[in-house]
């Protein structure tokens, strides 16, 4: 998985509160230029941090998942070239079940 930092963790912490919202309002938030949250919100969609949520399949609204919130509070560990992040990450989302 490779992130665009600072921008994709802003982008999962935006998202955070677990309701949905688009590109769009997120650009906003954390003061990106709009096209390019379009760019990485299918990107960060793929690597399974967030989901694409109706009503309409095109609607163009995104949740957070539950590994996106795992990885949106450890951009930390991402950052520390010593540690395997997607291990990290599938450690903790399987200690958690």
């Amino acid at each position: 998985m490779r992130l665009t930092v600072p921008t994709d963790f802003e982008i999962l912490r935006a998202l955070s509160d677990e309701k949905r919202n688009n590109a769009i309002n997120i650009a906003a938030e954390i003061d990106r230029n709009r096209s390019y949250i379009n760019t990485r919100l299918p990107v960060l969609a793929d690597f399974g941090l967030l989901k694409r949520v109706g009503p309409a399949p095109n609607s163009g609204l995104y949740a957070i998942t539950e590994k996106g919130q795992l990885v949106a509070e450890h951009q930390d560990v991402y950052e520390d070239d010593s540690t395997d992040f997607e291990t990290f990450i599938e450690d903790r989302l399987t200690s958690e079940d």
